[in-house]
């Protein structure tokens, strides 16, 4: 049966998101403070969840909108919220991706989005941060922490765009947001995998 993952965010940041999270880690004389927006073509966030306990199941989301507030010489005064389109959910099944935007799963008809709002962040090393957040999904809110590791910064050299750019993971629990179909036969930990990108608004 495809019901194998699920997989909540993002996110969901990711879910994003999603990403996304990113900020946090920052160098700061490297890295230009200000305010950005995801840079949605170049963000993703992967799922991965134990499938019966035979194999691990993956796929994604994408689509993800929001806003990060970059402070990167004090990475714990910045803040990211961003949304995640529920319904952008994909797997290599077209039948269990279909299945995963029902009403037993993620329910996209009544829970079109989730959203991810930091509320902390921590930095642990140069490159590296927690960033802690309301996780929103399936109509609950859920606090998530954020592993984030700076990945660099710098003009795009195909938008000249000044772009940002994080690498994220954290473990989620499906069943704290009310997706149990299957437990436990398809796993309740999912793993998020989020690619970051963000771009510099132009100034004022």
């Amino acid at each position: 049966m495809n019901m194998r993952f699920f997989t909540n965010i993002s996110a969901a940041f990711a879910v994003a998101l999603l990403s996304s999270s990113a900020f946090a880690a920052t160098a700061s004389s490297d890295v230009s403070s200000g305010s950005y927006v995801v840079e949605s073509s170049h963000t993703q966030i992967g799922f991965s969840v134990l499938h019966f306990g035979f194999t691990y199941y993956s796929g994604q989301f994408s689509g993800v909108t929001g806003t990060l507030q970059l402070d990167a010489a004090h990475p714990e005064a910045s803040y990211l919220n961003v949304t995640i389109p529920v319904s952008s959910v994909s797997t290599t099944s077209t039948v269990l991706t279909g299945e995963l935007k029902e009403a037993d799963w993620f329910d996209v008809a009544k829970y079109p989005d989730a959203t991810f709002v930091s509320t902390q962040v921590r930095k642990t090393s140069a490159d590296e941060a927690l960033v802690t957040g309301n996780l929103t999904l399936h109509g609950v809110t859920h606090p998530e922490v954020l592993h984030v590791h700076f990945v660099g910064a710098g003009v795009n050299p195909m938008d000249k765009a000044y772009t940002v750019g994080f690498q994220a993971e954290a473990t989620i629990h499906r069943s704290d947001f009310g997706v149990k179909k299957y437990v436990p036969y398809v796993g309740d930990d999912v793993k998020l995998t989020i690619a970051g990108a963000f771009e510099k608004s132009a100034a004022k």
